[in-house]
């Protein structure tokens, strides 16, 4: 029978651990008369982890978790049998032969730190339970002893079983991990059914230090206690020799920043968040929710690398902007060391750029230390990006010396090179063009760096890529795809609102008659500005609400058709979703379904029937014959490049450039999949006079496409009643028996044919 000493005074509390074993003894049931104050062990005996919420792909990749602790519960029966012995094994050999306190061990402890009962392993995993929910970790008689009495208290009210799950599921294991599956995620990125022996003897070794001694913030440390586990496990018989072996040998890979979830959907994620927050508050972080969304895991990583690679190569074409700081190296080491390491902490630490303090440069080498102590070289290409920062005659600003604090960047099998954290923001969405489901969604270069989520957030002008919606108008009024338009300067000089503007084209040429298809594909400025004083500004925002802008951002004037209104990125998605759908307004949606830890739906959104008549906000024969002009874009307009490099012919889309390139635009669709990129600064000015939206978009586009489209078979829609060839090009069919395309309603007299420039009917 388990026993418990009796201390007969209270003044016996000051005695030693050493002095208190050979007390007499009494059933463990006497510990409520000893210490009447030992707390209620319903916390434990109804034990509900805090589980945080958790965010995941449609296909079940987790890409988010919100709380303030690390969870995940495994139910003693799916503890895999190994991670149980490693654990016994280094915390409490005899736990199923005790009843809450081990006295055998206890003497041994006691006899090695006379007067600190407990420090070295006398603690079971029972009194371990007890200290962590009820007590502190004070190294006092009295608390050890309450420790003592609630270990009784738990080993009679659960089995050998339910207190070792409690153990499993609750202990702290460092990285905001509590329990070994949630640490297993965290710093192996595996579920616990998956891990290798050397993982679980890791693993296992974390309880006695596990905020300083992890694999990720002292690999050393981890290291020599994991071997500690092993020689242990090997000594009680629980792994052969053969197995001892090679886990000490085997290379383990842990994840650099503990991160359990993939930060590639971090947009995602917060979105997700705020939506479960305002339906359930703090009960969302502790109750286990699980939100599963629309994102599909592999676009998603198509888009995030899509952005990432493409806002990268922009940087690098426009140079090297020198060091982000520069700091006063110390002569001492000591001292040396703590300046960088606390320089090295301020500088978020971005995938792939590492933050480095420079410690010696010529023209030839630079040696910079990383955040982890490790001392990296840099030389031949590695120094390219920064070559005139090594420069002797470079300007002080630009020069890399001892001291500045710069980025560094290894790619995968490649040396080390000099880097830098891009300026320039950028956003990159995807719809399902049927039903509107998310399907990809990056709200910026890096979450770490700017939570600002740029699709849903910015207002920026959109350029050429709103044409399509007032060709879109144009087709409602009369202008159809071979109709022509005069590309020639305009005169406003009896026109006191425009007195002080005088439209161009990209190219400053100007072409003479052109028909509607060609002005759209190829993004002519004056002969949109032409089409719409035809049909008057205010009927062309009115027409571009329907496609789900809002008409109040959208100039009432003429610049309307060159984009100098404002749109977020999702309202232009959403927008080429409807061209891309046959007329069809799609609301775009992300959260798919949302439980709570025991599994019960709490929401749960079915994918909206598409094509409902309902939604319809343009004729489909509208649809269809701006598709078609928008499918010569990328096959012969500004945006050939896309046709070329995906091998498809049934792509569709517009580039968009505003003004001295401030953003930069593609926006367009292919399959069921619409997806709009958008680059520019947050502050806006110049990308550059050699920039446009072919060559900062336009490539975001063709990666995430060529991913997105890789299973997708090419499909070229099939003409809807109601259009007709007429004049060699699509018509509405009521206009298809005239022998020439029709001219614009309202009597516009815009078929140019036989009007020279300078005629004073025609229309600016």
């Amino acid at each position: 029978m388990s026993t418990f000493p009796v201390l007969p005074t209270r003044a016996a509390l000051v005695l030693s651990a050493s002095a208190l074993l050979p007390l007499i003894a009494v059933p463990h049931g006497a510990a409520a008369s000893i210490l009447p104050e030992v707390p209620d062990i319903k916390a434990v005996t109804d034990y509900r982890p805090k589980i945080p919420l958790r965010v995941y792909t449609a296909d079940k990749v987790l890409i988010g978790e919100f709380g303030a602790e690390r969870r995940e519960f495994v139910p003693i029966a799916k503890v895999p049998a190994l991670m149980k012995s490693a654990v016994l094994a280094i915390e409490d050999t005899r736990f199923y032969e005790h009843g809450g306190v081990d006295w055998i061990r206890a003497l041994g402890a006691a006899k090695a730190n006379i007067g600190d009962f407990g420090s070295q392993g006398a603690s079971t995993i029972t009194m371990q339970v007890a200290r962590n929910f009820f007590l502190s970790r004070d190294k006092t008689l009295p608390r050890k002893l309450t420790e003592v009495a609630l270990a009784y208290k738990i080993e009679k009210a659960l089995t050998k079983d339910q207190i070792l799950e409690v153990y499993l599921n609750q202990i702290y294991l460092g990285q905001r991990a509590y329990g070994f599956a949630s640490a297993a995620r965290t710093y192996f990125g595996k579920p616990l059914a998956g891990l290798s022996l050397a993982e679980i003897a890791m693993l296992a070794g974390l309880p006695q230090n596990p905020s300083s001694s992890n694999p990720v913030s002292n690999p050393q440390a981890a290291r020599k206690r994991q071997h500690v586990v092993l020689r242990r496990m090997r000594e009680l018989a629980m792994i052969s020799e053969p197995q001892y072996r090679r886990a000490l040998a085997e290379p383990l890979q842990v994840r650099s920043h503990g991160a359990s979830f993939n930060p590639r959907a971090a947009w995602v994620a917060e979105i997700a968040r705020q939506a479960v927050h305002a339906r359930l508050g703090q009960a969302a972080y502790e109750r286990g929710i699980t939100v599963t969304t629309t994102i599909v895991a592999a676009e998603q990583d198509a888009a995030h690398e899509s952005v990432r690679r493409n806002v990268l190569a922009y940087d690098r074409r426009h140079g090297y902007r020198g060091p982000e700081t520069r700091i006063a190296l110390p002569a001492g080491a000591a001292e040396r060391e703590d300046a960088i390491a606390t320089a090295l902490h301020k500088r978020p630490a971005v995938d792939g750029l590492a933050p480095a303090v420079v410690t010696a440069a010529s023209g030839k080498r630079v040696r910079a230390l990383l955040a982890n102590g490790e001392e990296v070289e840099i030389t031949g290409p590695g120094l390219a990006f920064a070559a005139g920062a090594l420069s002797a005659k470079t300007r002080p600003a630009l020069k890399l010396a001892p001291g500045a604090v710069i980025r560094v960047t290894r790619p995968a099998g490649g040396a080390w090179a000099i880097a830098q954290l891009p300026e320039v923001a950028a956003a990159f969405v995807a719809l399902d063009t049927d039903t509107g489901a998310y399907r990809a969604l990056v709200g910026g270069f890096d979450y770490s760096l700017h939570k600002f989520n740029h699709v849903t957030q910015a207002w920026r002008q959109p350029g050429s890529s709103i044409k399509p919606f007032v060709y879109s108008a144009g087709l409602e009024r009369g202008f159809f795809p071979g109709t022509q338009i005069l590309d020639e300067p305009l005169d406003f000089s009896a026109e006191k609102a425009y007195a002080n503007w005088s439209p161009r084209n990209d190219d400053n040429v100007f072409e003479g008659p052109v028909t509607v298809r060609h002005a759209l594909s190829r993004s002519r400025n004056v002969p949109t500005v032409r089409m719409l004083r035809a049909l008057d500004v205010d009927y062309a925002r009115e027409h571009l609400a329907r496609f789900g802008f809002n008409a109040a951002r959208q100039p009432r004037n003429l610049t309307l058709g060159l984009g100098t209104g404002a749109v977020t990125p999702l309202q232009m998605a959403g927008a080429y979703a409807v061209l891309a759908n046959g007329g069809y307004r799609v609301e775009p949606w992300l959260i798919a379904r949302i439980e709570d830890g025991d599994g019960k739906v709490l929401h749960e959104q079915l994918a909206p029937q598409p094509r409902q008549e309902a939604a319809r906000v343009l004729d489909e024969r509208n649809a269809f014959i701006v598709d078609s002009m928008l499918r010569d874009v990328t096959r012969v307009g500004t945006a050939t490049a896309a046709s070329r490099q995906l091998q498809r012919q049934d792509l569709a889309g517009k580039t968009g450039t505003t003004s001295n390139a401030v953003d930069g635009w593609f926006a367009g669709y292919g399959g069921q999949v619409a997806a709009v990129a958008w680059m520019g600064y947050d502050e806006p000015r110049s990308l550059g006079g050699r920039e446009f939206g072919s060559t900062l978009a336009l490539p975001m586009w063709v990666d995430f496409m060529r991913v997105a489209l890789a299973k997708t078979p090419q499909h070229e829609p099939l003409p809807p009643e109601g259009v007709a060839r007429a004049g060699g090009d699509w018509v509405y069919a009521e206009y298809a028996e005239q022998e020439r395309a029709p001219e614009p309603v309202d009597g516009l007299e815009t078929l140019i044919g036989t009007l020279s420039a300078d005629d004073e009917r025609m229309l600016p």
